[in-house]
């Protein structure tokens, strides 16, 4: 199994993460859809990351449709998005938040870093940083700090997708989440010392 992209993307952290958490032996291919374009395109016609290549040569694109083919094939009774009713829809209410706003950040961060600085409009940078932050302190006020993880008592996706995004909000768009997010900030460092999060980190 080879996993084709780089960890400071949180799409394929996610992967990574959901790789390592199920104790699933893969290589991986560390590229980026910027300055490897052609060969990510061999992958995924889009020429995005990430992507996983099957031991039987299928390709799988998109962290949602590869995180389902990693629960259904490896989760059991625990997969990392639970396979019904409220629970299962409550996980995936926060990963589809801290997806979004994983989007909206690096909206706003290729928008800073790769248009002409005469060409460049604020208020777009802005109104994305103000969507992922929304999204990240609603997730913020989901946290108990007493308990080991955001839901259901194990390790989610709403966990693994919270931790990516709160670790690009703060390192890609310089958000102090220790200051306007605390306990989804302490929650992402607690995670950070796990196995699974510490072997991808990039």
């Amino acid at each position: 199994m080879r996993l084709i992209g780089v960890n400071r993307s949180p799409y394929t952290r996610r992967v990574a993460i959901t790789l390592a958490g199920y104790g699933v032996a893969y290589e991986q291919r560390c590229v980026s859809g910027f300055g490897n374009r052609d060969e990510v395109r061999g992958h995924n016609p889009l020429g995005r990351i990430p992507a996983l290549v099957l031991d039987d040569g299928e390709t799988l694109i998109d962290s949602g449709a590869i995180v389902d083919h990693l629960d259904e094939r490896y989760g059991g009774e625990r997969p990392t998005i639970p396979r019904a009713g409220a629970e299962r829809r409550a996980v995936l209410r926060v990963a589809a938040m801290m997806m979004g706003a994983c989007d909206k950040g690096l909206q706003a961060a290729y928008h800073r870093n790769h248009t002409p600085v005469d060409k460049r409009h604020q208020p777009w940078v802005d109104d994305c940083t103000a969507q992922m932050a929304h999204a990240l302190a609603a997730v913020d006020a989901m946290v108990d700090p007493a308990a080991p993880y955001l839901l259901l008592g194990r390790l989610t996706q709403a966990d693994i997708t919270a931790f990516v995004a709160e670790r690009l909000a703060r390192f890609g768009l310089n958000v102090d989440t220790a200051a306007q997010m605390p306990k989804l900030y302490a929650l992402a460092r607690k995670l950070g010392e796990e196995a699974a999060f510490r072997s991808t980190e990039p």
